[in-house]
């Protein structure tokens, strides 16, 4: 099984986006020797706590300052870009980091209306054109439209994912044989559901024999099970701004987080992180040994929103040990 890191490049709270960018690489150096297999930044706007908007560029930054480890998207929005654009922007970074570039792309806008409007997101038309915009972009990167061409883009090898949290994508992925990726860390409720249709109606073609699958999990990882609930802390307080509609900063981690939610919030949180692995080496490597039984999953993507940077790069640290000890068994 391949362990790989999802990077939502936090802004914590005193900190800046700079500050964040640095932290991602220096994560990034330190995961590609421990053995993940890629690197994925996401695309999200209009978030104070998230620094990776201009993805592409991010990617960039992030493959330049590393060697082996694959870098890509996880993912772009695709509803918010032209398919020539992301094209010619994944052809660019396939150009200059060789066999080394993924492109994951989702069909949730990932905004709310006034910043899908800035985005200019829909101006003239309706409905949900992903497969066809899917389609469109499958094409820049094979060539086939000859009299629109992504340059650079057409006849390189960028690598395509599916992301999705429900049926749809699940089935699209199987339709047009691409790997799956499902955001399980953040919205588990049809993950056995739109696992079981990928799987059963997956069509083999050239570039994929087999189904390949992805499942996203919180990687909360410390010395003790106490510390790790500690660093925890902080996702979900962030968590919880974004249910009260007021998105922010990653804040830092607090001793008792009992008085600040109501029943409704904390039920809502813990549906929402069923897939966070919180604890000692021990009590992480049973939670991942229980979801690789459940799923089967080829890969698991690990997010993890811990404010301080040195406990983060321990969690991932612990991470890649426990992952090596599964692969071992």
């Amino acid at each position: 099984m391949r362990y790989s890191v999802l990077d939502l490049c936090p802004i914590i709270e005193g900190g800046d986006a700079a500050l964040a960018f640095r932290n991602s690489a220096d994560l990034a150096q330190r995961t590609e020797k421990w053995g993940y297999h890629r690197y994925w930044l996401a695309e999200h706007h209009n978030m104070p706590g998230i620094a990776s908007a201009a993805t592409s560029v991010v990617i960039g930054f992030i493959a330049g300052k590393t060697e082996n480890i694959r870098v890509g998207a996880g993912g772009v929005m695709l509803p918010n870009h032209a398919p020539l654009v992301i094209a010619e922007q994944f052809g660019t970074l396939e150009s200059l980091y060789p066999d080394r570039i993924d492109l994951a792309l989702g069909r949730a806008p990932g905004s709310d209306q006034a910043t899908a409007h800035a985005l200019r997101r829909h101006l003239g038309s309706s409905g949900d054109t992903f497969p066809e915009d899917l389609i469109e972009l499958m094409n820049y990167f094979r060539g086939s439209d000859q009299r629109v061409r992504a340059v650079p883009g057409a006849g390189l090898n960028a690598p395509l994912y599916l992301l999705g949290s429900s049926d749809f994508s699940a089935r699209l992925a199987a339709e047009l044989a691409l790997p799956f990726a499902f955001a399980s860390h953040f919205a588990p409720d049809y993950l056995h559901v739109a696992l079981d249709l990928y799987r059963r109606e997956f069509k083999p073609s050239a570039a994929l024999q087999r189904p390949y699958v992805i499942i996203g999990i919180g990687l909360y990882a410390a010395e003790s099970d106490e510390e790790a609930v500690r660093l925890f802390s902080s996702a979900q307080l962030q968590g919880l701004s974004l249910i009260r509609g007021r998105p922010g900063k990653l804040p830092p981690p607090v001793d008792d987080i009992g008085e600040r939610w109501s029943r409704e919030e904390h039920a809502a949180l813990v549906q929402r992180t069923r897939f966070a692995a919180v604890g000692s080496p021990e009590t992480v490597r049973h939670r991942i040994e229980e979801w690789l039984e459940q799923t089967a999953a080829d890969e698991m993507i690990t997010v993890a929103q811990i404010y301080d940077h040195a406990a983060r790069l321990r969690s991932y640290e612990i991470g890649s040990r426990v992952f090596q000890q599964i692969n071992a068994t």
